[in-house]
């Protein structure tokens, strides 16, 4: 079966195009939206380098300067994940917490065979910080990164399906990968492989491959949730970013919807009756639950979801760092010519008189929502076009930055 594959003439001539046309895909969203996303798997050539964004001494100094602790990492061999015992120790005087990595027991594990999965880079290496950030800004949904690192001719996983869309790029050695259709298309968080696992050993054993490829540097494959997938390195180490796109869902936006208007039943005083007795209860419960039924229908017809749903949406990821450092010295010579923006990702939303963000809310009397308003562009201010005591309690607050970080 045909693969949508792009290949990437001259990834320099998009400068100033969006993450998915001028690193992973070479479309631009709306094509990218329209064709791809969630539809089908796509691979794309020569879509990037990106040594600017992860290599092998990233992975050397993560695991052994670095101090990372589980689960900022996993150990996988043979479709299997190895205890995290096996590869931690504590690390001496003054640094005695026992899950840090041992990175001795990580070189024997992965010269006998063993992958290596750092986790959560998006939080311990700012290349792929940035990456995910903007991705996720211009995808409007959570993203986050992992990286796989395989020596050769190994596998690090048994075929299986992953509950988020996944971005693939090969950052080094090559990688052959093979691709089968979902077993269950667009399964949900709770909805794991393991649940069909079954059926997903049945497909990738005899099924015929969607895709059966071998990824090298600078090659993108990406895959919606539910896609069947199996690795194995070649004849020299691999390393792989995984960016994992977990995806807002209809089902998601219906738990808000529901959660809201039970919200709002809950302010019904005939909602809050009781049941019938067990002795009424033949004759009282059809009746109730054709009322309770009628209430629940106007309920959600009336519901807003939106406040539950971007409260949701905040607590999905961490806004951009935040030195405590530089932030006091800028609260402290704070002046009218401080320039200052709004801090980034932090999801900023104007309720009222009421500042909802991923720092927390703030409220505000009404002569200081026409400047906060004018924040939310994120476009840099100067702390006397804002007030000084505005500025300053939005410093404090963790909201603003200056505008050189």
């Amino acid at each position: 079966m045909s693969l949508p594959s792009t290949e990437v003439q001259d990834p320099g001539a998009r400068e100033g195009a969006g993450i998915l046309e001028s690193r992973l895909t070479g479309l631009g969203r709306e094509e990218f939206a329209r064709d791809v996303w969630g539809r089908t798997a796509s691979l794309t050539r020569g879509a990037s380098g990106f040594a600017d964004v992860f290599s092998p001494s990233a992975v050397d100094e993560l695991i052994s300067r670095r101090g990372l602790r589980t689960p900022f990492l996993r150990v996988a061999k043979d479709g299997a994940t190895l205890p995290s015992s096996s590869f931690t120790a504590p690390a001496g005087v003054g640094a005695t917490v026992a899950d840090q990595l041992d990175d001795t027991a990580l070189w024997r594990a992965f010269a006998d065979g063993a992958t290596l999965v750092l986790q959560a880079l998006h939080r311990t290496w700012e290349p792929v910080a940035d990456l995910v950030s903007g991705l996720s800004a211009e995808l409007g949904h959570p993203v986050q990164a992992n990286a796989y690192v395989t020596p050769p001719q190994n596998r690090g996983f048994d075929a299986h399906y992953d509950v988020h869309d996944v971005f693939v790029l090969q950052i080094e050695g090559a990688k052959r990968w093979v691709i089968h259709e979902p077993v269950l298309p667009d399964p949900l968080r709770d909805q794991p492989w393991t649940d069909h696992r079954a059926a997903v050993a049945d497909r990738a054993a005899h099924g015929t491959p969607h895709l059966d490829t071998m990824l090298r540097p600078g090659d993108v494959l990406y895959l919606p949730r539910g896609w069947l997938h199996s690795a194995q390195a070649q004849g020299e180490v691999s390393i792989h970013l995984t960016l994992g796109v977990h995806a807002w869902t209809r089902y998601a936006l219906a738990e808000q919807l529901t959660r809201a208007a039970l919200a709002a039943l809950g302010d019904d005083p005939a909602m809050r009756r009781s049941l019938p007795l067990a002795e009424e209860e033949s004759n009282g419960t059809d009746t109730v639950l054709d009322l309770v039924r009628e209430r629940l229908l106007a309920a959600v017809a009336e519901a807003d979801p939106a406040p539950l749903f971007h409260r949701a949406r905040r607590s999905q990821a961490r806004p951009a760092p935040l030195g405590p450092v530089a932030q006091l010295a800028a609260l402290s010579g704070l002046t009218t010519t401080s320039p200052v923006r709004l801090r980034k990702a932090l999801e900023p939303r104007l309720e009222g008189t009421r500042l909802h963000t991923r720092v927390g809310h703030l409220d505000f009397p009404a002569s200081d929502l026409v400047p906060v308003a004018r924040l939310l562009d994120g476009r840099v201010r100067t702390a006397g076009d804002l007030g000084l005591a505005l500025a300053g309690r939005l410093l404090r607050a963790g909201v603003l930055v200056p505008a050189d970080r």
